[in-house]
């Protein structure tokens, strides 16, 4: 936790400072809910929580500065042969790097790794739409905010030529996570996420120590209430995406993807009273994290700008041109759908009509009730989803190394 001075306000002086406007962004949730009230303990515990880190991770991230001659010095290559070979495969480990992989190769005992692979394949099975909700309202509509979107800005993460190359990282990440067996402990998911962990402590460390980020305005750089906000927009957020684009979702799916995403919080950091088992649950937070931030920033624009355009660029053939120029407003027309007018003007992105959405949800409504009611019909959803993530993914890069960082969300 950051210590506070005497006198210090208990919340950056970003938390909940647009009410009006978010409770407008909120609105759909407390319909989905059916939660009219505000739990004031909850959201003060998010603006308190703007001010609290992963504390593990920052003890890994102090090792790794250390003087190069320091015996306890952290170093990458050490950190890369821990996620690949295990802890013991380090000679002499540093104490830090032995405490941080004491605590993620311990599997909780909450953790059902028979329905963390179901969740995995009902991932897959969401194919397109899947990705289309993570760019459009998870990760475009994250940008609406003040903070997170600064940060990125700062890092350099999504902007000019970067941009499509960190959200194939994304795309990345999140393939390797739904990947069959991907979140055992040999899998390339997991050892993407604890890597991602350790990239945001790193981030946190910097940005503390350089004196360049407005703690008092936005909160530590990657702090608690952010992550659990983050790790809301792959779960919960993306099952009411895709059902608003026509997929259905059962009750035993939904379950499977929520837990999924709980291991993968509970790995990346994020505090254990802030992990859900249901939909629900992780709804009723989500509301109270979009009452508690703040209104817009040019930040947000910028980024939602420089995602939009990218997807005018990565095509191949005799079409190129033209395949981006579709994919552009077809990102565009769901973007209207998502988001609303409202949230385009604060994302200085033009207002269309919602085209694209009505052969979605007729496609996916032909799959999620009949194609994947038999088993074979299920497995060609997965595979169908894989190939179109790969293809995203392969696109969004553009040749460019394939090196994980910090999420960009």
């Amino acid at each position: 936790m950051l210590p506070q001075a005497e006198g210090a306000r208990p919340h950056p002086s970003r938390f909940a400072s647009a009410p009006e406007r978010n409770a407008r962004i909120a609105r759909p949730l407390r319909l989905v809910t059916r939660s009219a009230a505000v739990d004031e303990e909850l959201l003060d515990l998010l603006g308190r929580r703007m001010f609290a880190r992963d504390e593990l991770g920052a003890r890994l991230a102090a090792a790794m500065r250390r003087p190069r001659e320091g015996p306890e010095r952290v170093t990458m290559a050490q950190l890369d042969r821990a996620l690949r070979d295990g802890i013991d495969a380090v000679g002499e480990a540093p104490a830090a790097l032995r405490e941080f992989f004491a605590v993620v190769d311990r599997v909780p005992d909450w953790v059902d790794p028979a329905l963390v692979e179901r969740g995995a394949r009902a991932f897959r099975r969401l194919g397109r739409s899947r990705d289309d909700v993570l760019l459009q309202l998870s990760l475009i509509g994250g940008y609406r905010f003040v903070g997170p979107a600064d940060l990125l800005v700062e890092t350099g993460g999504l902007t000019g030529s970067t941009a499509q190359r960190r959200l194939g990282e994304t795309q990345t990440w999140v393939d390797a996570v739904c990947a069959p067996g991907g979140m055992r402990r040999d899998g390339e998911g997991w050892r993407l996420t604890v890597h991602v962990r350790a990239m945001h402590a790193l981030v946190n460390d910097r940005f503390e120590r350089n004196g360049r980020w407005d703690v008092a305005r936005y909160g530590l750089p990657v702090n608690q209430s952010d992550q659990a906000a983050t790790l809301g927009l792959f779960s919960s957020t993306v099952l009411l995406g895709v059902r608003a684009l026509g997929r259905l979702v059962s009750r035993a799916e939904s379950r499977a993807v929520m837990h999924l995403w709980k291991y993968v919080g509970w790995l990346i950091g994020v505090d254990e009273d802030w992990l859900f088992d249901t939909e629900r649950e992780q709804n009723v937070f989500n509301r109270h994290v979009l009452l508690a931030q703040g209104g817009p920033t040019p930040a947000g624009a910028a980024l939602a700008a420089a995602l939009v355009d990218g997807t005018l660029t990565g095509h191949e053939g005799r079409f190129a041109t033209l395949r981006g120029r579709y994919e552009r407003a077809r990102t565009l027309s769901m973007l209207r759908w998502f988001l609303g007018r409202e949230s385009l003007h604060d994302l200085a992105l033009p207002v269309t009509a919602a085209w694209a959405v009505p052969p979605i949800v007729v496609a996916n409504l032909v799959e999620s009730a009949l194609v994947a009611r038999v088993r074979p019909g299920r497995r060609w959803l997965e595979r169908t989803g894989d190939r179109v993530a790969q293809r995203e993914s392969r696109r969004r890069f553009a040749g460019a190394e394939a090196r994980i960082g910090p999420l960009p969300l």
